[in-house]
């Protein structure tokens, strides 16, 4: 399972984290263990039993979307609800014909992903997407061009062949006064990836991508949110509106000197927060605990959880902080954007719950020599804010 420690092994811990990561492209052959992570049978199922429209499941070759008339037809139920239905034999005809075929978000229909993604966004501290790409021929699906976001591609099923050019505009974003330019001269990389295979990408660089290996390709792509300088001063604003200088009116037409006054209170403020040497630091805790991460029901358990010891509970975001507060005898545990105070005593299970791995009521209250009745009403006061769900019910 590609957990955060796999990841860190795959990509090489802290040395990936401070010298490679944002920097430069890497490539790490046969690294990752990719047996039941996601195959062949699982894009046919997913395909067969999920209505999924473009772009979640689309079709591109040489950079332009296929039009879905060419590989599915309208199908609408006695209810009136209409949805495309895929054609194998027209859609096999497009893909043989050199489109490729994308699937976003696959962490959201397949648990093995899901667990995957959960792990590189414990390992990268940010939010994961997973693609899944698959081409049989040389005809480029996207043609070549860069990403706004940093991607971790994990080779899972015959060959791809990578070209790769470094960045025409340093840092380059989606929102952004101007596009990077063409890149002139050979490929800095041409790299061909193998089953097991990872390979990092920063965002900005230039890449262009066939399945020219004379076998059919299938490959995940798990792309990682970015956070620049502009996304900071966001968060500092968000800091700010206690203050009073943010708080008041621009003085819009106010003689020159009030306006000056103005803006020197709030450049005031502003500097103030920013000459923090921990800036960053407050900030990543921020991030870590108001992520929303992914909102599971708790079925049947609609009204607080029982005393039953074999009931499995996880955490719902992949990240969280807990909090001593020796003064006051306590620990805060801050996830999904809420924090709750609880006895010391409670420290062991809430630890536990941190690791993102699925756990038994009964093995919380082993861990914090307490009775399964209490660990229960802690959970269900966890689940109530939408930090943890039941994923197994015992039943």
């Amino acid at each position: 399972m590609l957990d955060a420690a796999t990841w860190a092994g795959c990509l090489g811990g802290d040395r990936f984290l401070t010298q490679t990561h944002h920097r430069s492209y890497a490539h790490f052959p046969g690294v990752a263990d990719t047996a039941g992570l996601f195959s062949w049978d699982d894009l046919n199922r997913i395909i067969a039993t999920q209505r999924l429209e473009p772009p979640r499941l689309r079709l591109s070759v040489d950079g332009e979307m296929v039009p879905l008339y060419r590989y599915a037809i309208p199908t609408t139920n006695r209810r009136a609800v209409t949805w495309s239905r895929i054609q194998p034999s027209d859609f096999h005809a497009q893909l043989r014909d050199g489109a490729s075929l994308v699937l976003d978000a696959a962490e959201k229909i397949h648990p093995a992903v899901g667990a995957a993604a959960e792990g590189l966004e414990r390992f990268l501290g940010t939010s994961v997407q997973a693609n899944v790409y698959a081409s049989w021929t040389e005809r480029e699906g996207f043609g070549r061009h860069w990403d706004d976001h940093d991607v971790v591609v994990v080779q899972l099923h015959g060959s791809k062949r990578w070209r790769l050019w470094g960045t025409t505009r340093e840092a380059p974003t989606f929102r952004d006064v101007e596009s990077p330019e063409e890149p002139e001269g050979d490929p800095v990389a041409d790299l061909v990836l193998s089953p097991g295979d990872v390979l990092y990408l920063p965002r900005g660089w230039w890449h262009s991508v066939t399945a020219d290996q004379g076998t059919e390709s299938l490959h995940l792509t798990f792309g990682t949110v970015p956070h620049t300088g502009a996304d900071l001063m966001l968060w500092v604003v968000d800091q700010l509106r206690a203050s009073l200088a943010l708080r008041r009116d621009i003085p819009r037409f106010g003689s020159l000197a009030e306006q000056s006054d103005f803006t020197d209170a709030v450049r005031r403020e502003v500097a103030d927060m920013m000459a923090d040497p921990r800036l960053v630091e407050r900030w990543a805790q921020s991030l870590d605990t108001t992520d929303l991460g992914h909102a599971i029901p708790s079925l049947p358990y609609v009204d607080g959880l029982p005393a039953r010891g074999e009931i499995t509970v996880k955490l719902t975001t992949p990240r969280g902080r807990l909090t001593a507060n020796r003064e006051q005898g306590t620990v805060t545990f801050s996830a999904a954007g809420t924090a709750w105070d609880f006895a010391e005593s409670a420290a062991p299970a809430l630890g536990t719950l941190l690791t993102n791995q699925p756990t038994t009521l009964g093995e919380l209250a082993d861990s914090a020599g307490l009775e399964v009745k209490e660990v229960a009403e802690l959970v269900s006061v966890l689940i109530d804010g939408h930090a943890v769900a039941v994923v197994g019910t015992a039943l």
